[in-house]
C-alpha cells in the first residue's frame, strides 16, 4: 500500500465549528436529555408499534386515528387508539406510516455487501487517526473514520457481491468476517482488534418515496397535510457520506418550525405543503450524490487516470472527497424559490448569504458589551424569523438615516410585518426578531442612541434587550461585510427562516417586498 494523497478534512471558512464524527447514540442521548429537562418533561414511549393509521379527510379536528400495539414483554398484543391532528412518521425504511398513506420507496440496490464496525484496535497503519480510503489490489475497499475520544475508530469494509435477489443477511456473515477482510485489505500493515464495540453488515440501497406527506397532487389546493414522513421513512442511501442522521435531522428541523407556526396560529396549515417540496428535493440530491460517491469509492485504480488541474492530479477518490466537502458539511442544500424562499433578485447585495442555503455565520462584536462573537450564535431554534439589517457605510443608526427610518417603519407603521403578524400582547420580536450590524467599530457607536426597535422592552418586566446591535469585528480582520459580500454602500436586509436557511435578501428600501414575503407565510394577527 502506498499513500497517494493527504487532504484537508474541512475547507477553510466553512464553519467556526470543528468537524467531528460522533456516535449517533450520543446525539440521541443529547436529545433525550434536552427533552427530559424541557418544560413538558417529555419522555418517549418505548415498546409500541403502529398497527394501523387512517386519515378522515372530512374531519376538521383530530382526523388521524392511530392504533398502537404493545411489543414489550408481557404486554404483547395489547392495543391503544390515539386520535391526532398530525402524525410524523420517523419509523425507518420499513415505515408503517408510509405504507398507511400509500407511499413507496423507489430506487435501486448496488448488490454489494459492506461491513461496518466500531473498534478498539492496535495497528501500525500510519493514518489510523485520519479519514482514509484504502484500496487494495485484489480485496476491495476499506474506509477509516476516526471517532470521538482518541481511540475508537469506525471502519467500512467492502465485502461480497450479492445476487439480484439476495440480502446481506442471507450470507450469515459476522464481525469476524469483517475483521478478516479488513486485515487482508490493510496488508502489509497489522490490524489487531482488541474490542468490537458495534458492528453491522448491510447492502447499499438508494431509494426515495414520491411524497413526504399524505396529500395527492390533485388535492393540493383543497387540503393540507396531516401525515408527514421524515428520515429513512422517505429516503435511504449508503452511510459512507455520513449524511443519514444529518439529513434526517434536517427534515424535522424544516418541518418543526412550520408545524409550530401552524399549531400556534401564526400560519395557515397550507404552509405544511412546503415541507415535502423542499425536503424531497434535498433528499433527491442526497441520493444522486450517494450514487456517484459509491461508484467513486468502489472504483478501480484505472478510474484515476482522469487529470484535474484544479486538484493537481490527485487520485479520483481524493479529488471527489475535496469537491464533496461542502456537501458532506451540509452546506449545499439550497431551497428553490417558493412562498418561504425568495427569488434571488437582490442576491448581489449579500453574495455570501445564498438565498435558500443555510445562514453562514461570521465574526461580529456585540455593541452593548463589546463582546466578540459569531453572529449565527444569536439565531436560536425558537421558531422565530430573523431580519438582519446591514447598515450602509455612513450609517451609525442616527435619526433620519436609512436604518433608523426602516426601524421606525417596522415598529410603528400598521402595514409593517412586525405589527401585522404579531398578536396583541406579544413582544415586538415574538415572531420576527430584528437585529442590526454596523460597519463601524464599537467605539464609534452609542447603544443608547440606537433606534428603539433595536432596544426593545420585552418580557413581563419590560427589560431592555441589549443583544440586537452588532459591529464588524475590525480587530481580527474578519469583517463580516467582506466575508459575506455585503454591499457596503447600500447595505441590505437578510431574512433568516426559523430553520436558519436564508429566506430572502432585500434592499433596505424594500419595504413592500418585505411585507409581501411575510404575508405569504404568516397570518394577520392584529396590530398593537
Amino acid at each position: 500500500l502506498d499513500r497517494v494523497a493527504r487532504v484537508q478534512d474541512v475547507p477553510d471558512g466553512i464553519s467556526e465549528m470543528p468537524h467531528v464524527l460522533i456516535n449517533q447514540a450520543r446525539v440521541h442521548d443529547m436529545f433525550l436529555d434536552v427533552m427530559r429537562h424541557s418544560p413538558t418533561r417529555l419522555e418517549p414511549h418505548y415498546g409500541m408499534k403502529i398497527a394501523t393509521l387512517k386519515v378522515d379527510t372530512s374531519a376538521a379536528e383530530y382526523p388521524v386515528t392511530v392504533a398502537l400495539e404493545q411489543t414489550a414483554a408481557g404486554l404483547e398484543g395489547q392495543t391503544a387508539t390515539v386520535r391526532a391532528n398530525y402524525v410524523i412518521g420517523c419509523d425507518g425504511a420499513r415505515s408503517n406510516v408510509r405504507a398507511a398513506i400509500g407511499g413507496q420507496l423507489h430506487g435501486d440496490a448496488a448488490h454489494q455487501a459492506w461491513g461496518v464496525m466500531d473498534v478498539l484496535a492496535v495497528t501500525d497503519f500510519p493514518d489510523w487517526r485520519m479519514k482514509s480510503f484504502v484500496r487494495s489490489k485484489d480485496d476491495g475497499i476499506l474506509m477509516v473514520l476516526p471517532r470521538e475520544g482518541g481511540h475508537l475508530v469506525r471502519i467500512y469494509v467492502e465485502m461480497d457481491n450479492l445476487g439480484a435477489h439476495e440480502r446481506a443477511s442471507d450470507r450469515g456473515m459476522g464481525s469476524e468476517d469483517i475483521i478478516a477482510k479488513a486485515q487482508r485489505i490493510l496488508r502489509p500493515y497489522q490490524f489487531d482488534v482488541k474490542e468490537v464495540v458495534w458492528w453491522s453488515i448491510y447492502e447499499i440501497g438508494h431509494r426515495l418515496t414520491d411524497k413526504f406527506d399524505d396529500v395527492p397532487e390533485d388535492q393540493l389546493a383543497t387540503r393540507a397535510p396531516r401525515v408527514m414522513l421524515a428520515g429513512d421513512a422517505c429516503h435511504t442511501h449508503s452511510p459512507k457520506a455520513g449524511q443519514g442522521m444529518n439529513v434526517s435531522m434536517g427534515d424535522t428541523f424544516n418541518l418543526g418550525w412550520k408545524l409550530i407556526s401552524v399549531l400556534t396560529g401564526r400560519a395557515d396549515a397550507s404552509l405544511l405543503h412546503s415541507y415535502s417540496g423542499e425536503r424531497r428535493a434535498a433528499a433527491k440530491g442526497l441520493v444522486e450524490f450517494d450514487h456517484k460517491w459509491a461508484r467513486v469509492v468502489g472504483g478501480t485504480a484505472g478510474d484515476d487516470l482522469v487529470s484535474d488541474p484544479a486538484t493537481a492530479g490527485l487520485p479520483l477518490v481524493a479529488r471527489a472527497f475535496i469537491n464533496n466537502l461542502p456537501f458532506t458539511c451540509g452546506l449545499t442544500i439550497q431551497y428553490e424559490p417558493s412562498a418561504v424562499t425568495g427569488a434571488p433578485v437582490h442576491q448581489a447585495l449579500a453574495s455570501g448569504f445564498d438565498i435558500g442555503k443555510r445562514f453562514h455565520s461570521a465574526p461580529v462584536v456585540r455593541l452593548a458589551d463589546a463582546k466578540p462573537m459569531q453572529l449565527g450564535h444569536c439565531v436560536e431554534a425558537d421558531a422565530r424569523f430573523r431580519v438582519f439589517l446591514f447598515a450602509p457605510a455612513a450609517d451609525a443608526g442616527q435619526p433620519g438615516g436609512d436604518l433608523a427610518s426602516l426601524c421606525k417603519w417596522l415598529e410603528s407603521d400598521p402595514v409593517s410585518p412586525l405589527l401585522r403578524h404579531t398578536a396583541p400582547g406579544e413582544d415586538i420580536d415574538a415572531v420576527i426578531d430584528t437585529r442590526a450590524v454596523f460597519q463601524q467599530g464599537f467605539r464609534e457607536l452609542d447603544h443608547a442612541t440606537m433606534p428603539g426597535l433595536l432596544r426593545p422592552r420585552i418580557g413581563r418586566y419590560g427589560l431592555c434587550d441589549y443583544e440586537k446591535v452588532f459591529c464588524a469585528d475590525l480587530k481580527s480582520g474578519a469583517d463580516i461585510f467582506d466575508l459575506r459580500g455585503i454591499d457596503r454602500n447600500a447595505g441590505c436586509m437578510v431574512i433568516v427562516r426559523p430553520d436558519q436557511h436564508v429566506g430572502h435578501v432585500l434592499p433596505l428600501h424594500g419595504r413592500a417586498e418585505l411585507s409581501a414575503y411575510f404575508a405569504a407565510i404568516l397570518r394577520v394577527r392584529g396590530t398593537k
